[in-house]
């Protein structure tokens, strides 16, 4: 963070660790334990995998903006670890660009999705948790439900390779299931605006979806939604861990590119896998 955003900033804004808050996150455990046993009725395996050390959490999401296997891994990650051990989320420009301060997220962990402050958290020895697919990943056709889909972002390669931790992947199934999401008509809606149409809160939400769910029912647009009670299954996987690390490899295209698939693969693998224990 530069010193012109520490002299600029706001509560709760995603620019600083020190919003975290364990208290909270204790509070909101009863919430999320009702979800995980009773809604979702959540199966969960891999935790071993997680070591002592800090890693960067890579995580494909599905749901729409609840997103709620990513909120059951919140939930394991504390329940296995306690609220003080040290974990951010990196939270994607959009949601702070429409909401600029949002004080739960932030006091659960949430920051920027920002190199400086994933920097920043390594540096506290805290863990790192992104989902490089952002809205395209979240609102991903029901068609592409069983694909792990980064839209082919690798900061979060550079960013490993940068600081050298092992990649741990999450993956889920299931989750995909509490919203329907039927097509992503972006082209068109950009081509709207392009003729004048504003854009919601003036933020350009990457996706535009045609889904099935609660509370709409047939909705268009990255609208809230309520998730269907569909049982989910989340995965942490073993540590991915590669050849070379350092600045010169983060900066070394086609090494970024051989990682970025090797990921890429390894969790496909992983999901299907997942899938197929799990119909």
């Amino acid at each position: 963070m530069t010193a012109n955003q520490q002299n600029i900033r706001k509560p709760y804004d995603g620019w600083s660790l020190d919003d975290r808050d364990p208290e909270v996150i204790k509070s909101m455990m009863p919430l999320w334990e009702w979800f995980y046993r009773y809604y979702f009725r959540v199966q969960t395996d891999g935790w071993h995998h997680i070591p002592d050390e800090k890693i960067l959490i890579v995580g494909s999401h599905n749901g729409g903006l609840p997103a709620p296997d990513m909120h059951m891994c919140m939930y394991d990650w504390f329940k296995r670890f306690g609220p003080e051990r040290l974990v951010y989320g990196l939270m994607h420009q959009n949601a702070w660009s429409a909401f600029p301060s949002t004080p739960l997220a932030v006091q659960c962990g949430a920051v920027r999705a920002h190199p400086k402050m994933a920097i920043a958290a390594f540096e506290r020895n805290a863990s790192v948790a992104v989902y490089p697919g952002g809205g395209p990943d979240v609102f991903r056709p029901h068609s592409m439900r069983d694909k792990i889909y980064f839209a082919g972002r690798k900061g979060f390669i550079k960013l490993a390779l940068r600081e050298e931790v092992p990649i741990v992947p999450m993956i889920s199934n299931g989750a995909h299931d509490t919203l329907i999401i039927l097509a992503d008509f972006y082209e068109q809606a950009k081509q709207l605006h392009e003729w004048g149409i504003p854009w919601l809160f003036n933020v350009d939400p990457e996706v535009f979806p045609i889904y099935i769910g609660l509370p709409w029912g047939l909705a268009i647009g990255p609208l809230p939604n309520f998730p269907f009670p569909v049982q989910i299954h989340t995965r942490i996987c073993s540590p991915i861990v590669f050849e070379r690390y350092g600045r010169k490899a983060a900066s070394d295209r086609d090494y970024v590119d051989a990682c970025y698939q090797k990921v890429l693969t390894q969790m496909q693998q992983e999901l299907e896998k997942l899938i197929l224990e799990t119909s």
